[in-house]
Formats: structure tokens, C-alpha cells, sequence
């Protein structure tokens, strides 16, 4: 672990209370008593994120074990989360990427299918979502199946409910982990690495939607791991070939999940090959061309097209040619649809909604705002790399959903707990927080502001206790208000 952590580079700053100084180059020498006395505290600051890590872990085992559909008939909360699950039912007994057979199934069918024809020239069902998670997903159900005796089948809940656990706890130990690794790099006062490590482990919708499977929880510890790994490499140069090759591959896990996150591939890609054209293509290429046919190569053996089912949505169209959301049943025609699926007219109005509204990025959680402030203070301390990616990312982010997707695109993730398409982007903001944190926790007044803060994005996080398939409580208090 000390060679994920290194050293740290004085990124933070310390002032205030609860100071632990860093160990950078221009650090003063100190004798045995001072170190003595920071290495208890470097050890009291372990325990306490030990402690946090701890809680976190067993509330979301605890929510695993009760995850449960509507109809109690599944583990499944929601049309996109039953969508992957059929896929994986279809791979694992039937060895097939059509699910005409799994949707029959009581509690299993989905509105979130497309419809085109298979290899036997018949028209056939299939998810919608991109196949590769679901593959992945398929090894793990089947090896869970012959170690339990178990079919997901027959035992939806037991499967079911292992495999989520075992998928989404091991990605939040690694972003946990990553987190942590981060706060001792950069982080320079106890308090404001442990509120971080707060806002990690409670505060963000991820540990909200660890309880489903998803595609947003995977990209965003992808993120973590690339963007953590560039800095190191970037700033403290520190350029094993191994981080090449870890970075380029959770950069292209993280693109593989999320379609804006092709930035943050592009990106990283570009910042490796600039310190080391060698160690970049030698490394860090090859497992980017790994994930990239893994995705290609999924995608084809389940369609018998490079492109994925969102790009099959031609007007005009039907199921028969290249909109496969066409078909008899169909939810996805006008007249069919209803609630945020219709989509946002006003692109303003959808877009203050977002960011501050009912759905909003700082509204829901706005811990972010210190992320804000955080990114500004890496551009004073000549971080001007870091404040760009994060500015930049963002702004693609937000622009690619907000201005540049179609009317039936522009609702909101669906019925969900946030604006889960951004979720990508939490590792970033969460990064750029910890200088904001060093110093907020330096003063009294700040001290209140981030409790403040934290307490209302661990509401947010929290109020969709059993389900993030749900609406966020900010619509549902204007709901009851009658302002929507």
C-alpha cells in the first residue's frame, strides 16, 4: 500500500486546527519525539477511516440482504437493473444474448429491451444495455451457482443477492481504498481528510446505488483509479510501469461504463503519451485495445452490430430495420411513455434542474460546492492540469446531457435518486475537495459549513434507503407542495 500512497506533495495546506503536516522535499527535519507523536496521529487517522469504512461496509451489506422488487418476486428494483439481470439469466442458462425466454419469467420482464432479428432470421428480445457488464456478470452468476447449488432461476434472492454483494462490495472497497491512498498523498489536516473520507463512505449517491447493479458504480471506481494513478504519475513523477498499465486500463473500464467518459480516456491516453510515449504504448495501450475488443466483441455476439442498441434508434424506423426501440409493446413511442421518459422541452429549465433543481448535482449533494472551491486552490498551488480535467470533464459532461441529447434523453436519468449520468464524475469532485477540506477544517466557521453540508448530502444519500430506482426527496417535497 505505501507504493500506491508515496509521498505526499504539498498539495493541501496546513493552517489551522487538527494539522498533520505532510512529508514533502522542503519538510524540515524532525527529531524522534515529533515523529513519534505523528506517527500516533497518522495511526489515530487510519483507525478513523477504518472506522467509517467499517459502518459503511455493513450498512450496505446490510441493504443488500433486503433488496427486494416491488412485487417481492426479485432482488430486481427497477426496469434498467431487471434489463442486465435478464441478460445474465439468458447467458448463463441458455447461452444466448436473447431473452425471449427470461422475460416470461413472473417479475422478470423489462421495459428497457430492444427488438431486432437474430441469427436464425426470427425477431428476438434483448437488453438494451451494453452487453459487456452482463457478460462479466454471467462468469460471476455461474461459478456463485456451482459453488452454492444454486440457480438464479430458481433462487433469484440468494443469487441474486450474492452476486451484488460481492460485485458492488468489492468496487466500494476499491474506491474506498483508492480514497484513502489519495487523503494521505494529498490531504494535510486530520479533520479535513477524515470529512472526506465522510463524504466517500456516506455522503455521495454511489453508496446509494451500490445496492443495484449498474453500470454508474463500476465507471466511477474506474475513475478513481485512472485519475488517482495519472496524478501520481503526472505531478510526483513517479512512473512505474505498472501505473501506466492500471491507468490506461480503468481508463478504458471507465469509458466502457459511461459513453462521456470517452473524454477521461482520451485525456489520460494524451497526459501518459506526453510523460512516456515508451511506457504508454508498451503499458498502457495494450490494456486499453483489451477492453475496447472486449466491448466491440460482446456487443457483436449479442446484435451482430459494432454499434450498441443506443445507436439503433432511427426515425422513421421500425424493428425491422435500425430502431429497434420500435416494436410491437413498446414503451419507447410517444403515447406510450409517461413521467420524466416524455422529457424536458425547456433545455434551461432541464438544465437548472441538473444542477440545482430537483434532481441537481449541488442541491442533492452539496458537498460538491467544496469541490468547487477545492479545484481553485489545485490551480493556485500551479495544479493547472488537475483544475483543467476537472473543469473540463465536467463541462463536457454536463454540456453532452444537458445541450446535445435529443427531447426523449433529456429526463433525468429516468425515475432515480439523482442525476446518475454524472456519477462518473464523483472521484474527481471528491479529489478536488481535499485542499477545501484542509482548509475549511481550519476554522471554526468552516467547520460548521461542512457539517452542514455533509449532513444534508448524507440525507440525500440515505432517503432512498431500499431503492435508488427512486425519485430524489427534493421532487418529491415540490411534488407535495404542487410546484411541479
Amino acid at each position: 500500500m505505501r507504493d500506491w500512497i508515496g509521498e505526499a506533495d504539498g498539495i493541501g495546506e496546513s493552517e489551522g486546527t487538527g494539522e498533520s503536516e505532510g512529508t514533502g522535499e522542503d519538510a524540515d527535519p524532525i527529531g524522534e519525539e515529533e515523529q513519534f507523536l505523528r506517527d500516533g496521529l497518522r495511526l489515530q487517522r487510519h483507525w478513523i477511516y477504518l472506522l467509517l469504512i467499517a459502518i459503511a461496509m455493513g450498512s450496505f451489506f446490510a441493504k443488500a440482504t433486503h433488496v427486494r422488487s416491488n412485487d417481492s418476486r426479485t432482488p430486481f428494483l427497477s426496469a434498467n437493473d431487471r434489463s442486465r439481470w435478464c441478460n445474465v439469466a439468458s447467458l448463463v442458462d441458455y447461452g444466448t444474448y436473447e431473452i425471449d425466454r427470461v422475460i416470461r419469467r413472473k417479475g422478470w420482464d423489462s421495459i428497457d429491451k430492444v427488438s431486432h432479428r437474430g441469427r436464425d432470421g426470427e425477431q428476438h428480445y434483448y437488453s438494451s444495455k451494453p452487453p459487456i457488464l452482463a457478460y462479466l456478470l454471467a462468469w460471476e452468476t455461474y461459478v456463485v451457482q456451482k459453488v452454492t447449488g444454486k440457480r438464479l432461476a430458481k433462487a433469484p434472492f440468494y443469487v441474486g443477492r450474492t452476486v451484488i454483494v460481492i460485485t458492488n462490495g468489492m468496487l466500494l472497497l476499491i474506491l474506498f481504498w483508492v480514497t484513502w491512498c489519495a487523503l494521505e498523498r494529498w490531504g494535510r489536516s486530520d479533520l479535513g481528510r477524515a470529512f472526506v473520507m465522510a463524504v466517500v463512505t456516506f455522503g455521495t449517491l454511489l453508496s446509494t446505488f451500490a445496492i443495484s447493479i449498474n453500470n454508474h458504480l463500476p465507471g466511477a471506481v474506474a475513475t478513481a483509479v485512472a485519475m488517482y494513478l495519472l496524478l501520481t504519475i503526472w505531478y510526483d513523477g513517479e512512473e512505474q510501469w505498472w501505473r501506466y498499465m492500471v491507468a490506461g486500463f480503468a481508463a478504458a473500464c471507465a469509458a466502457a461504463c459511461e459513453l462521456p467518459a470517452l473524454s477521461l480516456l482520451v485525456g489520460v491516453m494524451g497526459a501518459l503519451l506526453i510523460k512516456s510515449p515508451k511506457r504508454t504504448l508498451i503499458a498502457a495501450l495494450p490494456p486499453v485495445a483489451l477492453v475496447v475488443a472486449a466491448y466491440f466483441g460482446t456487443t457483436y455476439a449479442a446484435h451482430e452490430s459494432w454499434r450498441p442498441p443506443y445507436m439503433h434508434r432511427a426515425e422513421g424506423e421500425d424493428w425491422k430495420g435500425d430502431n429497434w426501440y420500435s416494436y410491437e409493446s413498446t414503451y419507447w413511442v410517444d403515447g406510450k411513455k409517461g413521467g420524466f421518459d416524455v422529457g424536458e422541452e425547456n433545455i434551461a429549465t432541464y438544465g437548472f434542474h441538473v444542477i440545482a433543481g430537483h434532481h441537481g448535482i449541488l442541491s442533492l449533494t452539496p458537498v460538491w460546492l467544496l469541490s468547487i472551491v477545492g479545484a481553485f486552490q489545485w490551480l493556485g498551488r500551479k495544479r493547472f492540469a488537475f483544475f483543467l480535467a476537472v473543469a473540463g470533464l465536467t463541462s463536457i459532461c454536463l454540456v453532452f446531457f444537458i445541450c446535445l441529447r435529443p427531447l426523449e434523453d433529456r429526463n433525468y436519468g429516468g425515475s432515480c435518486c439523482g442525476f446518475r449520468w454524472a456519477f462518473w464524475l464523483i472521484p474527481l469532485w471528491v479529489y478536488a475537495m481535499i485542499p477545501a477540506a484542509d482548509w475549511f477544517a481550519g476554522r471554526r466557521a468552516g467547520r460548521v459549513i461542512m457539517m452542514c453540508l455533509l449532513a444534508v448530502s448524507v440525507f440525500s444519500a440515505t432517503y432512498p434507503l431500499l431503492n435508488p430506482w427512486t425519485h430524489p426527496w427534493i421532487w418529491a417535497y415540490w411534488k407535495n407542495l404542487g410546484w411541479l
